[in-house]
Order: C-alpha cells, then sequence, then structure tokens
C-alpha cells in the first residue's frame, strides 16, 4: 500500500513538474513573443495614406483579395487579415514567369480592395511595381512591404498606401494586417530619408479600432496563470462534458487566449479548430434578436412600454395582447417556458423528401410541411396561458414574440436584418442563420444525433426543435459563428456601442440593455448577468456585478466584464452524441472563467 501511495506520488510530481515547467516556458516563450511583437509595431511606419484607406472601413461594401507574389510569411500574413474579415487568397505565383501580370490583374476584376504583401527581392522587380500602379488606377490597394528602407525608393511613383517595415519574420507578417484593419495604431515615422520621396519623419498616424491578437503579456497577464484553463478543458474532454471546446478571452482590446480543444466528435476523426463554427444556441437572443430590439428601440421605432398587441395584430384577441415589450424582454410576461413542438408531430405532418407541400427543411431528410408554424406553432404560443406575469420566468416564447415584431418593424426576415445591420459591417464572417447554405459541412460542429425526433446527426442544422420546425431562423435559437465573431460583437458592446470606425449604439443604449432592469430578477433586457445571490456563483465564483451576457444549452457560455475589460468565450457541443449534464456538473465554463478573473486581477496587483 506505502508503495503504491509511492508510486501515485512520484507520478502527480513528475506530471506537476511537467505542468510547471511547460508554464515556465509559456511565459518566457511569449514574453519573448511580445518583444518581437513590440520591435515589429516601432519598426513600422504607415505611407501614402492622405486618403485615409488605412485603417480599412466600411466593410459591407468591401470584396478583397489578398495576392500571394511568393511573401515566405503569406500564410501567417492571410491568416490575420482574415481574422478582420473575409479576403479571397489569389494565387499570383503561377504568372512568375510572365513578362508582366496583366492577367494577374484580369483575375482580381471583382475585387474592389487588393491587399499585396512584398518582401525586398519581389519589390525591388518593375513587375511586381507595375502592376500595383495598373491595379490601383481604379481599385483599392494596400502595400504590406518588408524590406530594408532603402527598397522604398522602388515605390516614388506608387500612390498606394504601404504599410513599410523593415523586419523580415512571422511576427513582423502577423503585425502588419493588424495596422491595416486597425488592430494596432500606426504611430510610427520614417527614421531617415530614403528617396525623394519617403523623406525622414514621414508617416501617418491611426488609432486602434478593432482586436489586436497578441500575447497574454500584452495585457499584462501571466501566461502562467492561463495554464489551468487546458487542465480544466482536458477534464471536461476526458469526462465526456464534450467532445471538443474552443476557448477565447479578450482583455484590453486584446485577443490573449483562443485555443481548440478535442474533436468534433467522440470518434476523434477530425480536431477542433478556433476557426470552426457552433450552434450557439440561445446565445441567438443576445446576438441576434436583442441587438435587433436595441437598434429600433434607438430608432425610435419600438417602444419597450408599449404592449405586444399593438406590434403584432394576430396578438390582439389573446391572452398576450396587453403585455408590454419590457416584460416580454426580462422574462416577466409570464409565458410558459417552453413548449415541446416537436411532440405534436404526426404522421402526414413531415417529409423525408422536399416539395412543395413539405418547403421547409429542419435537417437532412427531414421536411416539415407548409405552414407548420403559422397555422400550428404561432398560435400555440400566442393563446398559451399567462400564469406568472410579474415574476421572472425565462422563456423561449418571448424571443419568438421579440423577433416576430422586430420583423413587423423592419420588413424583413430577422436573419436578413442582422446580416446587413451587424454581422456584415463588423467582420462576423461566420455568424448567421443556416450555415449549411453558406459553409461546407466539415466546418461546422456537429451536436445530437438525434434518435428521436428528427433521426440523423444534426450537422449545421439547429439543435433546437422550435427553432428546427421554424425552418432554422428563430429568436431564440439558430444562430451559428465562431469564437472570434462572437469576440467581436462583445468587444462592441464593451466599447459601449463602436467597432472598426463604425457606431451601432449609443452609449447610453448598451447601458441600459446589459445592465440590471428587473426588480424581481439579475436580469438586463434580454442580457442575463451576474447573479447578486453570492452561494449561486453565477456566471462565476469571481464574476464582478458589471458581468453580463448569456449561456446556451449547447454548451456556449459568452460573458462581458466592463470591470476587468473582458471578453470571455466558451463554446461546446456537450449535446454530442447526446444530451449531457457533465459541463454543468464540472462547472466547466465557471471555472474557466475563475481562472481568468484571477489571472487579470493578478496582473493588477
Amino acid at each position: 500500500m506505502k508503495i503504491n501511495n509511492l508510486a501515485r506520488f512520484i507520478v502527480l510530481c513528475s506530471v506537476l513538474l511537467t505542468s510547471l515547467t511547460a508554464c515556465a516556458q509559456d511565459h518566457r516563450k511569449n514574453t519573448s513573443r511580445l518583444h518581437h511583437i513590440n520591435d515589429a509595431i516601432l519598426n513600422t511606419v504607415l505611407l501614402n495614406n492622405y486618403k485615409q484607406i488605412v485603417p480599412i472601413v466600411g466593410l459591407s461594401n468591401r470584396k478583397m483579395a489578398t495576392v500571394n507574389l511568393g511573401f515566405k510569411y503569406q500564410l501567417a500574413f492571410d491568416s490575420l487579415l482574415n481574422k478582420y474579415a473575409e479576403l479571397t487568397p489569389v494565387d499570383g505565383l503561377k504568372y512568375a514567369d510572365s513578362t508582366s501580370l496583366n492577367d494577374l490583374e484580369d483575375d482580381l476584376k471583382f475585387y474592389n480592395t487588393i491587399v499585396v504583401a512584398l518582401n525586398g527581392d519581389l519589390a525591388r522587380t518593375g513587375k511586381a511595381v507595375s502592376f500595383i500602379q495598373n491595379l490601383s488606377r481604379n481599385k483599392q490597394v494596400i502595400v504590406a512591404l518588408f524590406a530594408e528602407g532603402a527598397t522604398l525608393q522602388n515605390f516614388d511613383q506608387v500612390n498606394a498606401p504601404i504599410v513599410w517595415c523593415p523586419n523580415l519574420d512571422e511576427e513582423a507578417a502577423m503585425v502588419v494586417p493588424q495596422i491595416i484593419f486597425g488592430g494596432i495604431a500606426a504611430t510610427q515615422k520614417l527614421p531617415a530619408h530614403f528617396s525623394t520621396k519617403y523623406l525622414a519623419n514621414s508617416g501617418y498616424d491611426t488609432k486602434k479600432i478593432r482586436l489586436k491578437y497578441t500575447v497574454p503579456e500584452d495585457a499584462g497577464v501571466n501566461s502562467n496563470d492561463l495554464s489551468e484553463i487546458d487542465e480544466i478543458v482536458q477534464e471536461g474532454i476526458v469526462k465526456k462534458a464534450a467532445p471538443g471546446m474552443v476557448v477565447l478571452v479578450a482583455k484590453d482590446g486584446k485577443v490573449i487566449y483562443n485555443k481548440a480543444f478535442g474533436y468534433h466528435t467522440y470518434d476523434n476523426l477530425q480536431a477542433d479548430k478556433v476557426t470552426d463554427i457552433f450552434d450557439l444556441a440561445s446565445v441567438t437572443k443576445t446576438t441576434a434578436t436583442t441587438p435587433s430590439v436595441m437598434r429600433l428601440v434607438e430608432q425610435n421605432k419600438l417602444q419597450l412600454d408599449t404592449n405586444v398587441g399593438y406590434y403584432i395584430a394576430k396578438a390582439r384577441n389573446t391572452p398576450m395582447n396587453e403585455i408590454s415589450v419590457r416584460e416580454v424582454m426580462l422574462h416577466q410576461a409570464g409565458f410558459i417556458p417552453y413548449i415541446p413542438f416537436h411532440n405534436f408531430i404526426k404522421e402526414g405532418d413531415y417529409s423525408r423528401d422536399s416539395s412543395a407541400a413539405y418547403p421547409t427543411k429542419v435537417a437532412d431528410n427531414y421536411y416539415i410541411r407548409k405552414g407548420f408554424f403559422n397555422d400550428f406553432m404561432w398560435p400555440k404560443m400566442l393563446n398559451s396561458p399567462i400564469k406568472t406575469r410579474g415574476k421572472y420566468v425565462y422563456s423561449d416564447i418571448s424571443m419568438y414574440v421579440m423577433q416576430d415584431i422586430v420583423e413587423h418593424i423592419a420588413e424583413m426576415p430577422e436573419d436578413q436584418y442582422v446580416q446587413q445591420n451587424f454581422y456584415g459591417p463588423l467582420g462576423m464572417q461566420t455568424t448567421g442563420f443556416l450555415p449549411r447554405n453558406r459553409f461546407p459541412k466539415s466546418r461546422i460542429v456537429p451536436t445530437e444525433d438525434d434518435k428521436v425526433f428528427r433521426k440523423t446527426l444534426l450537422e449545421g442544422y439547429v439543435h433546437d426543435q422550435g427553432a428546427a420546425l421554424k425552418g432554422g431562423v428563430a429568436g431564440h435559437a439558430g444562430l451559428f459563428g465562431t469564437a472570434n465573431d462572437l469576440a467581436i460583437y462583445n468587444q462592441m458592446l464593451l466599447n459601449k456601442g463602436t467597432y472598426g470606425g463604425e457606431q451601432y449604439f449609443t452609449p447610453q443604449t448598451v447601458e441600459m440593455f446589459t445592465s440590471k432592469q428587473s426588480d424581481v430578477s439579475r436580469r438586463g433586457l434580454g442580457f442575463d448577468r451576474w447573479d447578486p445571490d453570492l452561494t449561486k456563483k453565477y456566471p462565476s465564483e469571481f464574476a464582478s456585478p458589471q458581468t453580463f451576457g448569456h449561456t446556451g444549452y449547447t454548451g456556449i457560455g459568452v460573458w462581458t466584464d466592463p470591470s476587468r475589460n473582458m471578453v470571455y468565450v466558451i463554446l461546446t457541443n456537450r449535446v454530442n452524441p447526446t444530451v449531457s449534464e457533465m459541463l454543468g456538473k464540472l462547472n466547466i465554463r465557471p471555472r474557466i472563467q475563475d481562472v481568468v478573473n484571477k489571472a487579470i486581477d493578478k496582473g493588477k496587483r
């Protein structure tokens, strides 16, 4: 027995020592990385920006491409560009032996904004410079030049913005894209005369307008103090809380932690990536329906204290008529929590093939009959009894109602409204409804292997049964997206309504919706919040009273803490292959949030 205990102790010490050594290495490595990042920033100068093209704004009106002419770190360069917006990679290497790049110019005819990265050898060829000059006649071109200063003389006749950096390494290749999109401000000037055009002290200043992607030490956080996140996630995966997870942390407008763990399923065939798309479940409420309400309230098109029947004609002769919009947003309308619509489906209500009679796709090989929502689901919700008005009872029906109100006022479907008003302009490339219409199945993390209702593995079709029967676009569920997209959206809220050089809400609107607005619950308008009952430790033991956000049934958590200037995102598919309670039993989401909060607080001391 003593031998076994000693063996266990030795193994434990070995694991602990390995872990601590890895932590120390991470801290040393990231401290070194930060030095190289800062060196690249201090050496980078923005030139020719008299038209204020950099940082890029107005993403909705742009079709962008990044051209590969053989820059050594093109992959790293492009990966950072694509954290901000979708830039199509265009291969210019196939024209390397051509006398000109006219054919490459033709390949770019459908794009209005082109980013070209060049090193010294590429920049000194007249072919590349001529290509940039020709392209600049009718397109916005931005040149990222990684070369010694003397190379600038080759660009005396070029008027396109040039982001020049003498450093030729991977860190520099990841800094320059962030200056192009405003994740990092340009503040430096040329150190010497390099040509008759590029003189000493030349250079344009810009402001930081988007997220920066960096290491924890850049935000005053020690990487060692975040290492426990990895351990908690691995524990969750081993104990079958979920087959995979993605965690992101942003502090002070800087993404300091973003890792993917595990696999899409327990088959361990496809590893999770930070770019994977997850079913966000009830985070739909705060990321789609609530911002729509916020926008319409700001425009004085929607009044919080007006009754539901004023906006929805079908509600006027129902128990819902006199309920105010404010009560709905606070979950105090008295609606019943949930109606299991899928339990009411009869033979003949669905088909395995689509047709005019069965037009609404619910999942692969499952189509619901025409009018099922309008004829059955919606009347059942409108006429459901009002039992607990004035009390806090969380109900999905609330956001079905708010979706209908939004669509009546906006005069368009909610999925189109949020895409046009928020996701496109913000650079949220993946967030939206019905992801299978836009992305390959392999990019989307599967949820439940539904053995009862749809009898198929749900891959890119909303897990929530009611949202699925509505066609995948619902006010309470149906949204899909990545951790990076959620970080962008919540950073906009943390910024009190501004991001990327555009204002989406006034600070007063953000404050009103995200702060405590109820006398009977912890809730804001649409948003969930920190619970003052400290025994609940919600959303985590060390969360501040300013914390707002939401969770999702599929294993999602998104929380923003203004007091720490922090955004925390965790994405999991805990319902795969079937619904599991282990994520909650192990307190995975709050424990990770505690690690983040403690690490940030320690960094302040």
